[in-house]
């Protein structure tokens, strides 16, 4: 059976005709799809019976909905969906978070069972890596929850490195922001990296949306200590890609940059920091460290996060602390585990 759900338009063209289709039927399916976020062949009205009948032989719409969620104490949710092989069987679980504040509803997507990159102080990274999400499991996070029609911002910043699955990431960008699909502007997405520099550079050239790269220490060894694909994509490459780009008036760039006590949280890593970035339009996010079993790291505290922020800010770095939400439900920055409650 072909999964429809999560396709281009012209991926569904492609499919109609393969079929003797007439090709306006892959306009018909997106509308349904997209815009009305029908879930099956038999409520699309429009389509003829033969072509109904024809794709319940062949086709499935695809979404399905999340098998569990969890409410913190401040409002935010964490959705669990389950990802099946080609036989219907559960393969694994991944989840997204959803953070509602104030007029904003933003939700932070997972793009892979899993994680290759390694980072030391990421539970996703810890279990190592399980597979890359189709197009269609990505959207399906985005469309198949309850507060969907609520969201004004999605965050790639879920399970997974976006840039490990870039064809998939492309795809997902391209339903949501064409007029056939869900016609978001592109700056109502962020896609978060730490640096695949290759990727990166196709990202800034074919799409729009904001860029946020996982910076977390601005020395290279030290770096290298706690995130091994800087040995292969380190941050001064990194920078200098963006460099050559004019952020003025378009997209934001963003540096996460997660505060771990006695590690990366001093005036010379602020002094470091703002030395790298000097001369690029960009914003940097701290980020509080959230504790998870068997990790030694531990986040700093209020005052020396304040004097980072300050002292970034006081060097024409503009710096913010980023406010924790959901670390009651592991659902904070780096806790994402994509595990079934019993």
């Amino acid at each position: 059976m072909t999964t429809l759900f999560g396709q281009t338009l012209s991926q569904l063209q492609e499919f109609c005709l393969s079929e003797g289709f007439p090709k306006f039927t892959a306009k018909q399916l997106c509308d349904w799809m997209y815009h009305k976020r029908v879930n099956d062949f038999n409520s699309m009205t429009n389509l003829s019976l033969k072509i109904r009948a024809r794709l319940n032989e062949i086709a499935l719409v695809g979404r399905h909905d999340p098998v569990d969620c969890q409410v913190s104490v401040d409002g935010t949710k964490k959705y669990l969906f389950a990802i099946r092989n080609s036989e219907s069987e559960i393969q694994n679980y991944i989840e997204s978070v959803y953070i509602p504040d104030g007029d904003r509803a933003t939700l932070c997507v997972s793009c892979q069972m899993g994680c290759k990159m390694g980072c030391r102080f990421c539970v996703t990274g810890k279990q190592g890596f399980h597979g890359s999400l189709t197009a269609g499991e990505i959207l399906n996070q985005i469309f198949s929850i309850p507060d969907s029609e609520q969201l004004t911002n999605v965050v790639f910043m879920g399970m997974g490195e976006p840039l490990d699955n870039y064809d998939a990431i492309k795809q997902t960008l391209e339903v949501l922001t064409s007029e056939w699909g869900l016609g978001w502007s592109p700056h109502r997405l962020t896609v978060s990296t730490v640096g695949i520099t290759p990727m990166l550079k196709r990202l800034i050239d074919e799409t729009q949306c904001h860029i946020a790269v996982s910076l977390h220490n601005p020395f290279p060894d030290e770096r290298a200590e706690i995130m091994p694909m800087q040995k292969m994509y380190p941050i001064a490459g990194i920078v200098d890609l963006l460099k050559k780009y004019n952020w003025y008036g378009q997209r934001r760039i963003s540096f996460e940059y997660t505060m771990f006590r006695g590690i990366n949280d001093d005036i010379n890593h602020a002094s470091e920091l703002a030395r790298l970035l000097r001369g690029l339009h960009c914003r940097v996010n701290l980020i509080r460290f959230h504790s998870s079993p068997d990790t030694p790291y531990r986040t700093s505290d209020e005052r020396t996060m304040t004097a980072f922020e300050d002292y970034l800010n006081n060097h024409g770095i503009i710096c913010t602390i980023r406010a924790s939400r959901g670390e009651d439900i592991m659902a904070a920055c780096g806790l994402l585990a994509g595990k079934k409650k019993n």
